[in-house]
């Protein structure tokens, strides 16, 4: 019997996922990705699965709902959760890992698959064959180009997105900063720049009214709201800050302060010698985030080993154009896979990977593909972004307020979330045990 086949463009977090689910179901994988010999902007290293921003995946409790996503993830065999678990790095109740070591050990273990074949070299056209388009927000060009005539020449849409700098460790004044995690979760994970009243209205105003790079070649200027730049936030208000990446609640300092605000670092390797700036994406002039933010005591003296930086993120109408396994409408074949379906954040990228490289897998196999539960993490987000009912569609994190609600009300807020992923996962259990226990085509599937 011949061997199926499949090509999976872009080698992200979407497109790996994809090509590693396909190819643990038999398939034989032709992975193509422009790197090295092509980067964009928001590219530093030549590795695959390259986290562009932060190096945190966020939540991992079954008290939220990226939690809630990355236990299924892991139910599922995920490559990327099972790299990212191999080389997390301390992050409170967050799953955040070694940024290079993780990438590292993805492109290895996606060299080491005797069936897939990695390609470095840009493709600009869609796959003429099976296959899963993966190649990411910064999506432009040819294969842009190739992307709308597919589609009858609809443009795809589009937001910014911007990435937070990274600090040297060694160069943070200590005197003035203190290591714990939020109301005492997980030890020392990050580093706590505190700020008086008076710094931090400093430090505001300043970002306010700072120096913003120019952003060339775009004209759509709306700003995502799940990766504002901090200093679009500044502007919002005097305690906007303090109530998103400067908050100072569940932070109290080692002989019992608490502070007007505070900045968090969190370690962006297993050395502990680079810092992220959390919650801090900006697209202000190098010049202006090393003025700005030396106003925090902390970083009076910090060293930038990389600005922050702004780009735009491109993504598919999907509810007209996608199906709940992110496979076409009108050619069931061709799948699509990461950010640019409109799915927002690495874990929902890294879902929508897998939800499409099973679904193809299923589709070559002669089995019809079949969605998740809609009671699952999976199985509502991959409902968000198919749901022509949707008119103004826009980029979406994963959260409880996707999934169905229960039946029977919960007091509290946690005792609700706890419900809704006891729910989710009892029903991906179900699922798994299902599609492995038969060959038969249940009702339900994509189309």
């Amino acid at each position: 019997m011949n061997t199926p086949q499949a090509t999976v463009i872009g080698g992200g977090l979407a497109g790996c996922e994809a090509a590693w689910q396909l190819a643990e179901r038999g398939v034989a994988v032709t992975l193509a990705e422009m790197k090295p010999g092509k980067t964009t902007p928001a590219h530093h290293s030549p590795y695959l699965a390259e986290l562009v921003c932060s190096n945190s995946l966020r939540g991992d409790r079954l008290e939220n709902a990226p939690g809630l996503l990355k236990a299924e993830l892991r139910r599922l065999n995920s490559l990327i959760l099972s790299c990212a678990d191999a080389t997390r790095v301390e992050a409170g109740g967050a799953l955040a890992v070694d940024r290079e070591g993780f990438a590292r050990l993805v492109t290895e273990r996606i060299q080491g698959h005797p069936l897939i074949t990695l390609v470095s070299r840009e493709l600009t056209d869609l796959p003429a064959g099976p296959g899963v388009v993966a190649t990411g927000p910064l999506t432009d060009g040819a294969m842009a180009a190739s992307i709308a005539r597919f589609f009858g020449g609809a443009a795809p849409l589009s937001f910014y997105d911007a990435a937070a700098p990274l600090v040297s460790a060694a160069s943070v004044d200590m005197d003035c900063a203190f290591f714990g995690s939020r109301y005492g979760k997980g030890g020392d994970d990050y580093l706590n720049c505190p700020l008086t009243r008076g710094e931090y209205e400093a430090f505001r105003t300043a970002l306010a009214a700072a120096e913003e790079a120019p952003v060339r070649g775009f004209e759509d200027s709306r700003v995502f709201e799940g990766c504002m730049p901090v200093e679009v936030m500044a502007r919002r208000g005097a305690d906007a800050l303090r109530y998103g990446p400067f908050k100072p609640v569940g932070l109290t300092a080692p002989d019992g302060r608490r502070f007007y605000a505070v900045l968090q670092l969190r370690r962006d390797n297993v050395a502990g010698s680079v810092y992220n700036l959390v919650g801090c994406q900006t697209h202000l002039t190098f010049g202006a985030q090393k003025r700005v933010f030396a106003l925090i005591p902390a970083l009076r003296r910090a060293e930038f080993l990389r600005y922050g930086v702004m780009h735009r993120n491109t993504y598919l109408d999907a509810p007209r154009l996608l199906d709940a396994c992110f496979a076409v409408r009108c050619a069931p074949d061709l799948f699509f896979a990461g950010q640019m379906t409109g799915v927002e954040g690495y874990i929902e990228s890294v879902a929508s990977g897998l939800t499409a490289g099973r679904a193809l897998a299923d589709r070559l196999a002669g089995r019809r593909p079949v969605p998740f539960p809609a009671e699952t993490a999976h199985g509502a987000l991959a409902a968000y972004i198919s749901n022509p009912a949707v008119v103004r569609f826009q980029p979406m994190n994963i959260n409880f307020g996707l999934l169905p609600p229960l039946d029977a009300p919960c007091k509290g807020k946690r005792e609700r979330y706890a419900a809704l992923s006891a729910r989710a996962l009892a029903a991906l259990d179900a699922f798994i045990r299902d599609r492995e226990g038969s060959q038969e085509k249940p009702e339900g599937e994509c189309v």
